[in-house]
């Protein structure tokens, strides 16, 4: 089996520089040696067993179970390499990669039950997990840096402001958040711009935390959580957001969710989508991701988001690429878990924190080396709703600054 390894990580570790140790004690390096080297140590047969099988699953499994070790480096610095590689897979993991994509549509069915099951599987964990990488405000999204030494806090902050520009949002008008999070967004609009928002979730703990945020702030007049489903949602809404929900929705529904968008929105209404996204075509879900942090979830192409958009008779008025953003956002998270890691193993246990310790460094690392981004999307039922350039984005940017400044300090919860 050694031999087999090494014959199939060689071929497919072209750059960097990863020596590996197999369970026998047998060593060998891979890569072109440019880079910082990485060491990395299968403790178990069955590791290498998991990694020549299945390789995108394997791996992430066999770290969990404390099979796979990285012994020079971290599991950021491995996954960096194996992320940059010239083949985005192994040539033998491609038969399990068509099965998915065959299977896909069945893996993203996700009806009301569904949905609420796979919601639940990871926004309802314990509040404070969430409070041990996230912001003051707990922005569980891709955040804005405006500038390249931006605090998380200050481009989270950047994030829901640009938002906000994009959205055009009076004081008074009616704003639907579509998965609201612990409320942040919310917070924000109907605080700073003096909107009356509605945010909608599925998940229990963040509507309690939401709804506890908005008593804080004395805005529950402006600012009220329900958990309920998109779906089920009563309009019209003179605004209507969404901010890394559209990645739980499923292919099949997209042309649901975007109808059910345009019977809300009003006539002169404007909808901004915020979503992961891919930049080179339709493909499946990782089976590690999909098995232990995002049940039902899927990152979309443009390609198949667009066809739902133009079903609906939405008009797209405006699509922003933010490429590096999320990266950044991740290698921020994935510092300040690891600086409180051992906070976390109390929580859960040791092979939680190993497994979240992996699931955000392969998220910053597919961000960093491989073809995904976020998109924000700008829709209304009909033209000449938003300024013919883009200009005023930055004005209102400028304008909810100014308004940010006389606000309060923000509150946080106790154990935030």
């Amino acid at each position: 089996m050694d031999r087999l390894l090494r014959s199939f990580l060689c071929q497919f570790i072209r750059r960097g520089s990863m020596t590996v140790t197999t369970a026998s004690g047998a060593s060998f390096t891979c890569g072109d040696g440019t880079g910082p080297p990485v060491a990395v140590r299968f403790v178990t047969q069955d590791a290498q067993r998991k990694i020549l099988l299945n390789p995108e699953l394997g791996l992430g499994e066999a770290f969990m179970d404390g099979e796979f070790v990285v012994e020079n480096g971290t599991i950021a610095d491995a996954l960096a390499i194996l992320l940059d590689q010239p083949g985005v897979l192994p040539h033998w993991a491609k038969p399990n990669w068509w099965l998915r994509y065959v299977m896909r549509n069945i893996r993203q069915f996700n009806p009301r039950s569904r949905s609420r099951h796979n919601v639940a599987h990871h926004y309802d964990l314990d509040a404070r997990l969430y409070s041990l990488f996230l912001d003051a405000d707990k922005q569980y999204s891709c955040a804005y840096f405006e500038t390249p030494a931006a605090s998380l806090d200050d481009a989270q902050l950047a994030k829901k402001r640009h938002i906000a520009a994009k959205l055009l949002v009076r004081r008074g008008q009616r704003v639907l958040d579509i998965g609201s999070g612990w409320g942040g967004l919310c917070l924000y609009l109907a605080e700073i711009a003096g909107a009356d928002v509605t945010g909608i979730t599925l998940s229990t703990e963040q509507l309690q935390v939401a709804s506890a945020r908005a008593a804080e702030r004395s805005l529950t007049q402006r600012a009220r959580f329900k958990l309920q489903d998109y779906r089920d949602v009563d309009g019209p809404f003179d605004r209507i957001v969404s901010v890394g929900m559209f990645e739980h929705v499923g292919v099949t529904f997209y042309d649901t969710f975007f109808q059910r968008c345009a019977e809300l929105l009003a006539d002169d209404g404007i909808m901004l989508l915020h979503s992961i996204g891919r930049s080179q075509g339709p493909d499946s879900t990782n089976p590690w991701i999909a098995k232990y942090i995002f049940p039902g979830g899927y990152i979309p192409s443009l390609s198949e988001v667009t066809p739902a958009i133009e079903r609906a008779s939405l008009l797209v008025c405006d699509i922003e690429i933010l490429r590096l953003h999320y990266a950044e956002t991740l290698k921020a998270w994935r510092e300040r878990f690891i600086a409180r890691r051992e906070e976390a193993v109390q929580l859960y246990d040791e092979r939680f924190a190993l497994m979240w310790e992996f699931y955000l460094a392969a998220c910053e690392m597919t961000f960093r080396k491989q073809a995904m981004m976020n998109f924000q999307i700008q829709l209304t039922r009909r033209q000449g709703v938003v300024p013919v350039t883009r200009d005023y984005i930055g004005h209102e940017e400028a304008r909810l600054r100014r308004l940010e400044r006389g606000s309060k300090p923000s509150l946080k919860l106790a154990g935030e």
